[in-house]
């Protein structure tokens, strides 16, 4: 084993949720040395052609990360890790008995050129999901790509999205919260509901905490000083203040810690896909060996 490949206790855990063999078209290689390959390249941040050759063939670790890519394949599996290790009662639970989720703003990930275009073959499927933009806009940093992320304690993301790098960062939470869909151990709906949401002054907005509410998710989100200038400007047509726990919201440093495991991977840190439904699954895969991990 090398450093960085899965771990005995790791890979019994993963292996149940691997797609089977068998499939038509012959039979693929050892998944264990695959996913070895694609974990070491995201950690390294190489191109493709320069994966060690322990990994087997270069073409067949990057095909196989494209196609998980393509058809959700890294999604469910990070779902699944997701419910083989939360407890039976959901998210952990802070001192008041509640279960947390904290939401960061954004993390950029610098864009660069393709390194992958040699092996991309010419018929290649693609998600539902794919964004025309490919996720990449121009901001004060050059070709950039945002990251919004949702997690939990002990530094596990739960879900995130992919946006160009101009775009804001408050209108983004909806969509993030959105994207939890965490299932049960013990079966029936799964987990899309947390009991409790932390997050900064950047997501102080009418719309956001009208959408809390309207789900029944308490909340700690700061007020800026200018919206609480406006609520008292226009007395009781403001509405009432909101309310704010600052034991509660010291916990948000927790999704910081979270963002910045997932960036000691390099390929997550700077972007080298060019797909955006690519590095989405690149981020999915340093996300899946966080959970792996905890």
């Amino acid at each position: 084993m090398g450093r960085g490949d899965l771990t005995n206790a790791e890979w019994v855990r993963l292996e149940p949720h691997l797609p089977a063999f068998g499939q038509r078209g012959g039979r693929w290689n050892d998944h264990r040395k695959v996913i070895n390959g694609i974990l070491f390249r995201v950690r390294a941040g190489i191109p493709w052609r320069d994966l060690p050759e322990r990994f087997g063939s270069r073409k067949t670790v990057c095909e196989r990360h494209r196609r998980w890519s393509a058809d959700d394949t890294w999604d469910r599996i990070l779902r699944a890790g997701q419910a083989g290790r939360r407890r039976p009662h959901g998210p952990d639970r802070v001192e008041h008995g509640q279960r947390r989720l904290d939401i960061m703003p954004c993390t950029p990930a610098r864009g660069r050129g393709p390194e992958e275009e040699a092996t991309r073959p010419e018929k290649r499927t693609m998600p539902r999901h794919h964004r025309p933009d490919e996720g990449l806009g121009r901001s004060r940093g050059g070709l950039t790509c945002k990251i919004h992320l949702a997690g939990e304690g002990g530094c596990r993301p739960l879900a995130f999205l992919l946006t160009p790098g101009q775009w804001g960062d408050a209108p983004q939470m909806i969509e993030v919260l959105e994207r939890i869909t965490v299932p049960r151990p013990q079966g029936g709906r799964p987990c899309t509901r947390p009991d409790h949401l932390g997050g900064d002054k950047a997501y102080s907005s009418r719309r956001n905490r009208r959408y809390l509410r309207r789900r029944q998710i308490k909340h700690t989100i700061p007020e800026p000083r200018d919206q609480r200038a406006n609520r008292k400007r226009r007395g009781s047509k403001g509405g009432r203040p909101t309310g704010f726990t600052s034991e509660i919201y010291k916990r948000r440093n927790e999704v910081e810690r979270t963002i910045n495991r997932l960036k000691n991977s390099r390929a997550v840190a700077t972007r080298y896909d060019k797909r955006a439904h690519v590095f989405h699954g690149t981020v999915t895969a340093a996300a899946v060996r966080l959970w792996l991990q905890s």
